[in-house]
C-alpha cells in the first residue's frame, strides 16, 4: 500500500510517499506525478516514510525525471540507507538530485 500526500505552492509540489512502492503502487505515483507535471516546474519527493521501492517505482522515478528535464527540476529527499543503497547500486544515485 502507498499513501501519496501532495502539497502545491505555485509551481512547485511535494509528494510525501508512505508505505511501499512496488509493481501495484507504482501506477498511483505515475499518475499523481503525470496530472501535476504540466505545471510544475520544481517537484520534490519525499521518501522519509518509504519503507520500499521495486523496479516499477524506479522506472516511474526514471520517468519522471526525462518528463521534468529542460522544464523544471526534481529532487528527492528523506532517503533512508536501505532504499539509498538500491539507488546507487542501480546507478539511479548518479543522475537523480538526492539531498
Amino acid at each position: 500500500m502507498l499513501n501519496i500526500e501532495k502539497t502545491l505552492n505555485e509551481n512547485a509540489a511535494v509528494l510525501t510517499l508512505e508505505g511501499r512502492l512496488d509493481t501495484i503502487t507504482a501506477p498511483d505515483l505515475e499518475e499523481a506525478i503525470g496530472e501535476l507535471l504540466p505545471q510544475l516546474g520544481e517537484l520534490t519527493l519525499d521518501f522519509t516514510k518509504l519503507e520500499y521501492i521495486s523496479s516499477a517505482g524506479l522506472r516511474v522515478l526514471l520517468s519522471a525525471q526525462k518528463r521534468i528535464q529542460g522544464k523544471g527540476s526534481m529532487r528527492l529527499i528523506g532517503v533512508s540507507s536501505s532504499i539509498m543503497e538500491i539507488f546507487e547500486v542501480t546507478g539511479f544515485a548518479d543522475f537523480l538530485t538526492i539531498e
